[in-house]
């Protein structure tokens, strides 16, 4: 965010305040988002399907047979495509017991239950020793104090969870396996490349989509994998 004036950011706030109070006001007993064609089911305090995973969505490759963990699983939307592709296991973990619920039912919508499993999990916490062949991960963006879970969806306090995330990604990925990273021109991305490279992975672009026209909100999609594997996809 560091081209960003302070009347952007400022707006940047009013618009993620804003998407966090829709989040908490939806019904109790859930609704449906239309995401890419498709329909998934959101319960109260999830984070809805948006622009921001579109980039990863519709440019990352899963292989069939591909064993897939997405981290941050939100309502489950980057996994469920990812079992369209042909994966032959997916994990998706989240910390937030509604996006547990909503990731759940969205398997479920979409006749994944036997290949996508969704657990509870601060990140890499409780997947034992599985490794995967592919990682997908929509982290908050922004290194923002978050008050609560809703906003953690988009504020990472300190930026902890992208620290760890990429502290720790190495342990959970097979020999060759590959990251595919969400991320937005108005959060922390030369962060993000500090600490992929810390890491030792190599930090490619591959698509990226625009929320609205004319603003400042570009989404963007990585594709991250050990150093000199970066342009094998």
């Amino acid at each position: 965010m560091e081209n960003m004036t302070g009347a952007q950011v400022a707006k940047i706030d009013r618009w993620q305040e804003g998407r966090q109070l829709a989040f908490k006001a939806v019904p109790a007993g859930g609704q449906t988002i239309t995401y890419l064609g498709k329909e998934f089911f959101v319960y109260p305090n999830t984070f809805w399907p948006f622009t921001d995973s579109e980039p990863l969505v519709q440019n990352f490759r899963i292989r069939p047979g591909d064993s897939v963990l997405d981290v941050g699983t939100g309502s489950g939307v980057i996994a469920v495509f990812a079992c369209y592709q042909g994966a032959a296991r997916v994990l998706a973990v989240d910390i937030n017991p509604a996006a547990i619920k909503s990731a759940r039912q969205n398997a479920k919508l979409h006749g994944f239950e036997e290949v996508m499993e969704v657990r509870r999990s601060n990140l890499f916490r409780n997947l034992g020793q599985e490794r995967f062949d592919v990682i997908t991960a929509n982290l908050p963006f922004r290194n923002k104090p978050a008050h609560d879970v809703v906003a953690s969806s988009q504020w990472d306090t300190d930026f902890k969870t992208n620290t760890r995330f990429f502290k720790e990604v190495a342990e959970c990925l097979k020999p060759g396996g590959r990251i595919y990273f969400a991320h937005a021109d108005f959060g922390a991305v030369d962060e993000v490349r500090r600490l992929a490279k810390a890491a030792g992975f190599s930090v490619r672009a591959l698509g990226k989509a625009s929320a609205n026209e004319g603003e400042k909100k570009t989404f963007y999609a990585f594709l991250i994998k050990r150093s000199g594997r970066a342009h094998a996809a």
